[in-house]
């Protein structure tokens, strides 16, 4: 597995994870954090992975060619 796609599948699931954070964990009390917060923050980072890994995927494809 290329380090792209590898990037792109943490990045997913980072994503759906923190999406599910924020949608369902909003109304849950835990001290010092917000997990609404949580979860928009792991939906930034796994953006950003994803992103990364697409940028990888595209920069291997023009090196092969």
């Amino acid at each position: 597995m290329s380090r792209g796609a590898r990037h792109l599948g943490e990045g997913s699931a980072t994503l759906a994870i923190g999406l599910v954070v924020w949608l369902f964990a909003g109304d849950v009390e835990v001290p010092a954090v917000s997990l609404a917060k949580a979860g928009i923050v792991m939906m930034c980072v796994g953006g950003a992975q994803v992103l990364w890994g697409l940028y990888r995927s595209l920069r291997a494809a023009r090196q092969d060619r």
